[in-house]
């Protein structure tokens, strides 16, 4: 695994590489949160964000969203960076899960394995999985992926940090990000995919 670098170096790294390689990608950023939208997200979730969450949006609030596999955007491992109120419909779906689990009695087997309140969306797929920075006390800042067809999510980085830097290396040298295991390839000339590593 790489070793950690500022959040914002690694992103301009990420960047430049769309820039020149997969530029559908790259077109489908938007501009960065405003301080008033970020201040609105906070106040949806109600806690504070994580200052790797916070740096992201800053930069990028989010990307053109797709509608069809064949379009640009979805160039985190196959996941579309989500905007503001894409952050919020996520995490409400999710706290929506975790308090029907308690009420059913069910929290055992949703509450912190398929949902949890203080998981913040950071990207979601076509289908609808997700990829969120947990903000509980004990995991704060790690990066978990959530699929509806898995029975418990699975931690990926301890750090966003070390997500950017995994995926700098994977995509300048065309290798797996080994903790999935998927492997990056252009489509097209302007998109990346991610396809699972024959290796995996």
């Amino acid at each position: 695994m790489s070793e950690a670098r500022d959040i914002a170096e690694l992103w301009q790294r990420f960047e430049s590489w769309l820039a020149e390689h997969a530029p559908g990608d790259y077109a489908s950023l938007r501009a960065g949160a405003s301080d008033g939208d970020i201040d609105r997200l906070e106040a949806g979730l109600g806690f504070p964000l994580h200052e790797d969450l916070r740096s992201v949006l800053e930069l990028h609030n989010g990307v053109t969203m797709r509608e069809a596999s064949t379009e640009p955007g979805a160039f985190l491992l196959g996941y579309s960076l989500l905007d503001v109120d894409g952050i919020l419909e996520a995490h409400r779906m999710l706290v929506s899960m975790a308090e029907d689990a308690y009420k059913d009695g069910d929290e055992d087997l949703v509450v912190g394995r398929t949902a949890h309140s203080r998981w913040v969306p950071l990207a979601q797929d076509i289908g609808g999985d997700l990829l969120f920075v947990d903000h509980r006390d004990r995991r704060l800042g790690e990066i978990g992926e959530m699929s509806f067809g898995d029975p418990e999510y699975q931690m990926r980085w301890p750090h966003m940090d070390l997500m950017l830097a995994d995926l700098c290396d994977a995509v300048e040298h065309l290798t797996p990000v080994t903790s999935i295991p998927r492997v990056p390839s252009v489509f097209q000339g302007r998109m990346l995919e991610w396809p699972v590593s024959e290796a995996g």
